[in-house]
């Protein structure tokens, strides 16, 4: 691929011995498969914030992108599982709704319910609420920190990270104007400011400062709004990965965001040759369909005139 000219934003994920990148237009999937070839699909990527505009405005399009990426993060995990191990699995959209209520029950329980009850058993030694609302997300984020750091000694999880590090060199690469080649991709970080690592990082610091001028209810009180502010926090922190990755150039920004950089460093790992290939591959299928849609949409432009 030659020297771009970083004109798409691209994010992405790693599952299950893949990659899958993700632009405004597509989303493509790049696995290696058992007999070491690479399958590359591509798929249109069709988001709500495009076609209804309430849902892209500034703090909505955050919960809206969030929901949907989760979604893509699961159909794009099935289909990993399927070319790695050469299987038929099949989720159903009601099997992929139901994953998705439990991830995020799961994830609300975990580390916004269970910190306001466990805060709750300390609340007569800290007075102050400004101090109780403190701890309470210093324990939120310890229980966050913690299951990285347990989720990140398994096996399987290890080779994602792999894949997750390849994910960053690739996109780094081209944000860099580099080409997309082997090469260029290998000599950068693993770490990303945009990276959903960071993100939930942010979401944590976000919920600190929220819940704090809620001041201090009764218990079932705080539980409820915790829960129904979940939007905003995740809105807001929506906007600041997004200023953050706009101006990543600038030394702040790195300063700012480092925490989540840091974190970073337990959710990648260095990949090999062939994960960045895997990465490269998705990528430059990404952004070869990009250019296809542009290709064509100036080709009718240039017709209609």
């Amino acid at each position: 691929m030659p020297k771009t000219n970083n004109i798409y934003q691209v994010g992405g994920q790693a599952v299950i011995e893949g990659v899958m990148m993700r632009s405004k237009h597509f989303w493509s999937l790049a696995v290696r498969r058992p007999d070491k070839t690479i399958s590359t699909k591509i798929f249109k990527n069709s988001s709500l914030t495009v076609n209804n505009k309430f849902l892209g405005f500034i703090f909505v399009r955050g919960v809206v992108n969030l929901i949907e990426s989760m979604a893509l993060g699961f159909r794009a995990l099935s289909y990993s599982v399927n070319e790695s191990t050469e299987e038929d699995i099949q989720f159903s959209k009601k099997e992929m709704t139901i994953a998705i209520i439990i991830a995020i029950v799961f994830a609300v329980g975990v580390f916004f319910v269970a910190p306001t009850l466990i805060g709750r058993s300390f609340s007569n030694y800290f007075p102050n609420t400004i101090v109780y609302n403190l701890m309470e997300g210093l324990v939120r984020i310890g229980l966050f920190l913690g299951y990285i750091l347990i989720v990140s000694q398994l096996k399987d999880i290890k080779r994602i990270f792999q894949y997750h590090g390849a994910e960053h060199k690739t996109i780094q690469a081209y944000e860099n104007g580099e080409g997309i080649v082997l090469e260029n991709v290998k000599k950068y970080t693993t770490v990303h400011v945009r990276c959903g690592t960071s993100f939930l990082l942010i979401v944590m610091v976000v919920a600190i400062i929220i819940f704090a001028m809620l001041g201090r209810p009764p218990l079932l009180l705080r539980i409820l709004y915790r829960v129904l502010l979940m939007p905003v926090v995740a809105g807001i922190s929506y906007e600041l990965i997004k200023l953050a990755g706009k101006f990543s150039k600038y030394k702040i920004v790195n300063i700012l965001f480092y925490p989540g950089l840091l974190l970073q460093k337990v959710t990648t790992r260095e990949p090999d040759d062939s994960q960045i290939e895997v990465a490269m591959s998705s990528f430059i299928r990404v952004i070869e369909a990009e250019d296809e849609l542009k290709k064509s949409k100036v080709t009718m432009k240039t017709t209609s005139s």
